[in-house]
């Protein structure tokens, strides 16, 4: 096949995938066919953090020279490379024996090299081509085979660039975006503390005690208790109110990025960051942040929390200078830190610094005497949503709630509401629908005849594990996800995988089925 041709099908592949290394993957192999080299390598080069990040790689089994993934150029390396970076011609030699070349693939192995510079109209150089093979395979005759990938790879590292920065741009105005609107309608927050005259009036003494200190505070309860409402309570009732106040899920970060999002990164300091970031911390400076499940965070990551805590200081990632911050540090678990401590997977000293002044919070089934308050306050607000007026629970209604376990909390409750509410059409409440609707009665069997035996009617949890088994059927053994059964279920999976602990229903055997 001619070159042209090869050249045509280059600008194709790298443009059909969005991400470069996939793009780079499949594009990889055909080249390396073609030009009889072992590795092809795209390298970033950031002239403000001087820097060499490799971006994108596809070499042949059993190949292992490659550039080292990220390379700090002193300033005289830097005037060494530039020159030739802006001039855009090829270059090949000896990785072990030509200086420049050195400097972009670090090995002492005898390699050959064919390096083109990847430039960008407006911004000048961002990068280079590498063609690597073993000794005596590359000659003269593929230096122009070399500058006619130069400009689409260009174009492709270019592209890549713009669509990483865009992202994380979208990423810092959606936090600071979060930040302003947890500044506003703090009124609302506190009055939608229900209970804090009831069941909840334990915790909300414990909150007016701690909320003008700036010691730590710890908040223990399962899944849906309102960890986070009692986080803003006490945020909103202490002396740094007018501050951010921002929630972090550690358990929704990969491990891989704990350190950049709440600490932040500089350009450079890794494959794909390629504007710094200011982390959790820095944007919560002066405020408050909310750590919902640190006992997710992995150990390294504890470690530099700790630091943070006893110094208030933190560094970015790639950065060479600490940066102060004032932050007030609210962390939430549902898990039981003590024997994480024991088991060697919570630090001990970490423990300590965050569990000064600990609140728990206990759950709905143990203060059941705000159900009603509670339940009476998400059908005005739902009946308002979705109908265009509040809606008012019957006593019936009350009762039922009343006698069920809420394994899901507050937040299970505001759930069944919402569905209540859907299933009366917007115009009254369907709370036994709700809790158990009439078509998963027409599954779980026929209505018994009035009159009937009592003991022959089965028991709620009875026609609830049905009623889950069957959405597990239909999903076959799927919990979340689209056509999961939680999905079907209309709750949460996290409260599904309680209720069917708590019932003993096993999904195991409907994957099985499958």
């Amino acid at each position: 096949m001619s070159w042209p041709v090869v050249v045509a099908d280059v600008w194709r592949h790298l443009f059909r995938h969005p991400d470069l290394g996939q793009a780079v993957a499949a594009v990889g192999p055909r080249l390396r066919e073609e030009l009889g080299i072992a590795s092809l390598v795209v390298q970033s080069i950031d002239l403000q953090q001087r820097s060499l990040v490799v971006v994108a790689e596809d070499r042949a089994s059993g190949w292992s020279v490659s550039p080292t993934a990220r390379r700090t150029l002193s300033d005289a390396q830097l005037r060494a490379l530039l020159p030739w970076l802006r001039g855009g011609q090829p270059r090949r030699g000896k990785a072990g024996t030509d200086e420049l070349l050195s400097l972009l693939v670090d090995t002492g192995q005898d390699v050959d090299v064919l390096a083109g510079p990847l430039l960008d109209e407006e911004r000048g150089p961002i990068g280079v081509l590498l063609l690597l093979a073993a000794s005596g395979m590359l000659d003269g005759k593929r230096d122009g085979t070399a500058a006619g990938l130069l400009e689409p790879f260009g174009a492709a590292l270019s592209a890549d660039r713009r669509l990483h920065e865009l992202e994380r741009l979208r990423e810092v105005v959606e936090a600071d975006n979060r930040a302003l609107l947890s500044r506003l309608d703090r009124q609302k927050i506190v009055e939608s503390i229900v209970g804090s005259d009831a069941g909840f009036k334990e915790v909300m003494d414990r909150v007016a005690q701690v909320a003008a200190t700036d010691v730590p505070v710890l908040l223990l309860g399962e899944t849906g208790t309102g960890k986070e409402v009692v986080a803003r309570a006490i945020h909103d009732a202490s002396a740094r109110r007018n501050g951010p106040m921002l929630r972090v899920n550690c358990g929704a970060i990969p491990p891989g990025l704990v350190d950049s999002e709440l600490f932040g990164h500089e350009r450079g300091s890794f494959t794909g960051a390629l504007a710094a970031r200011a982390g959790w911390f820095e944007r919560a400076d002066g405020g408050t942040l909310f750590l919902d499940e640190v006992g997710e965070l992995p150990l390294a990551a504890q470690v530099r929390l700790l630091r943070v805590l006893q110094e208030s200081v933190i560094e970015r990632v790639g950065g060479q200078r600490s940066l102060h911050v004032d932050v007030r540090l609210v962390a939430a678990t549902h898990r039981h830190l003590e024997k994480m401590v024991q088991s060697g997977s919570f630090r001990e000293d970490l423990w300590y610094r965050i569990n000064v002044f600990p609140i728990a919070i206990p759950p709905l089934r143990e203060r059941r005497e705000d159900i009603p308050a509670l339940a009476s306050h998400f059908a005005r607000s739902a009946g308002k949503r979705i109908g265009g007026s509040p809606l008012a629970l019957s006593a019936s209604d009350v009762d039922l709630l009343i006698a069920y376990d809420w394994p899901g909390n507050v937040r299970e409750l505001a759930a069944v509401i919402e569905r209540a509410v859907i299933l009366g059409n917007g115009k009254r409440l369907d709370i036994v629908s709700a809790l158990c609707s009439r078509a998963e009665r027409g599954r779980l069997g026929p209505t018994p005849p009035t009159g009937s035996d009592p003991a022959q009617f089965p028991t709620l949890d009875a026609a609830i594990v049905r009623h889950i088994e069957a959405a597990l059927d239909r999903s076959r053994g799927r919990i979340e996800g689209p056509r999961g059964a939680a999905e079907m279920l209309g709750i949460n999976p996290h409260t599904l995988r309680s209720r069917m602990r708590k019932l003993g229903v096993r999904w195991q055997r409907f994957r099985q089925a499958d």
